[in-house]
């Protein structure tokens, strides 16, 4: 099944790559990724890095910080903060703000965009690490990724406000085929690309592909972790939508009984899941 997903991903990114610009790697996660890939990376070049950009360093502490991390001191410099969390983790962080100001997109659209995918990511880093679905870094990138791709189409077509308020009432199509249907394309493909092209993980870059295909969930063929990963952002999408009092969750209908069952935990869980979560939304604000 991954063959073919991975095919028929490739000819589609084929078919929109020409219309939809893909913003190129920002040089300074190229210069973070060079670093991390050595045998032993020099904490001090990453500080270094990350230092170069004063709402880099500042975004970083107030994450490291967050209710999220549950620290026991405060970090107070860049280099705290990396060696309380680790390197790895303090990159998949930085990939938010990098990816906001890359992508230079703004509107009141995209302003609830970005909180939850602020949100999304740090409560999928802190279940991945609670469950033991993925390492935190890989769940909190996928996380913040998983819907990148729609301040692209955003940009790209002019009605395509029009398209998330019809996939996300949709109670019967998948969300991504009323978007192929309406643009030829879907959000879950671009952000796809964007990963890959950004040199994220392929662990990342086809569970994005896939996290609204909610039947792999249960199929025997895709990876354990991917799997864990659509799931896992399933319960954290329940959580944020309960939390901001949106009620209509037509997603969770088409695929949250599956998640359950795949991630091992029940209705009870799920609600302890989400008050916890809840109050970390709180103390993060």
């Amino acid at each position: 099944m991954l063959d073919s997903v991975s095919n028929s991903s490739d000819l589609a990114i084929d078919g929109v790559a020409k219309s939809i610009q893909i913003p190129a790697c920002p040089v300074l996660l190229v210069s973070l990724q060079q670093e991390l890939m050595h045998d032993d990376p020099d904490p001090k070049k990453v500080a270094a890095i990350i230092s170069r950009d004063v709402a880099m360093s500042a975004t970083l502490l107030k994450t490291a910080n967050s209710a999220f991390f549950s620290l026991k001191r405060k970090a107070e410099t860049v280099e705290h903060a990396l060696a309380f969390i680790g390197m790895t983790q303090c990159a998949s962080i930085m990939l938010g703000l990098i990816a906001r100001k890359t992508l230079n997109s703004s509107g009141p659209v995209l302003t609830r965009f970005w909180d939850v995918s602020d949100k999304r990511a740090m409560a999928m880093a802190f279940l991945a690490r609670k469950l033991r679905i993925a390492t935190p870094d890989i769940a909190h990138t996928f996380g913040l990724f998983c819907d990148i791709g729609i301040p692209l189409l955003l940009s790209r077509f002019p009605d395509y406000t029009e398209t998330l308020m019809l996939a996300n009432e949709s109670t019967d199509e998948r969300f991504t085929t009323v978007e192929d249907q309406r643009h030829g394309t879907c959000h879950a493909t671009i952000g796809a690309l964007l990963a890959k092209n950004w040199g994220l993980s392929s662990d990342v870059s086809m569970a994005i592909r896939l996290h609204h295909e909610y039947e792999v969930i249960a199929d025997s063929i895709t990876p354990d972790m991917i799997k864990g990963l659509v799931a896992l952002s399933l319960v954290v999408e329940r959580a944020i939508q309960t939390y901001q009092n949106r009620n209509k969750h037509f997603e969770w209908e088409k695929g949250g009984a599956m998640a359950l069952d795949a991630l091992g935990i029940d209705a009870d869980d799920l609600e302890d899941i989400c008050e916890e979560l809840h109050q970390r939304f709180d103390e993060a604000s």
